[in-house]
């Protein structure tokens, strides 16, 4: 099956798939006698690993781990319960920083009046005017980033 097929299959968008070959995390896809990728259903089958391991928020690198997991019959399930346990403390790392973030915000938002006056206390907190809640906005915002980076 083509590129587009094997992504409306698997739920993994075409430009996805072409990263994935890329950066080694499934084999390079078979060609046609015109060159374009042809997918099989175990290719299929990976996408869907990978899309489903995604959707937990895995890393690239962990999904990378879990499927040579996957592919060794022999695996410890102690390993993969590791890597999966090691997930979920990083979820709870990113739980507690987004709190503080709310917390910071609300902060700024309980003290703007917000009407017509120009006087604006997360304006001042963001530009660096408002004191030490400033410098914690401002680094929080800088983790904000880092997690809405696109996932590839």
């Amino acid at each position: 099956m083509n590129i587009g097929i094997a992504a409306g299959r698997s739920g993994v968008p075409a430009k996805t798939i072409r990263y994935y070959e890329s950066i080694g995390l499934i084999r390079p896809a078979a060609r046609t006698a015109g060159n374009y990728r042809d997918y099989d259903d175990a290719d299929l089958q990976t996408l869907r690993f990978i899309q489903r391991a995604r959707m937990l928020g895995f890393s690239v690198k962990d999904v990378g781990a879990l499927l040579t997991l996957w592919r060794d019959k022999r695996r410890a399930s102690a390993t993969v319960k590791r890597l999966a346990e090691g997930h979920i403390a990083e979820i709870d790392r990113r739980m507690e920083e987004l709190k503080s973030m709310r917390r910071t915000l609300t902060h700024l938002i309980e003290r703007c009046h917000g009407d017509d006056r120009p006087d604006c206390p997360i304006i001042d907190e963001l530009s660096g005017v408002g004191g030490p809640a400033a410098a914690r906005a401002s680094a929080q915002a800088a983790k904000a980033r880092k997690f809405a980076a696109p996932c590839h």
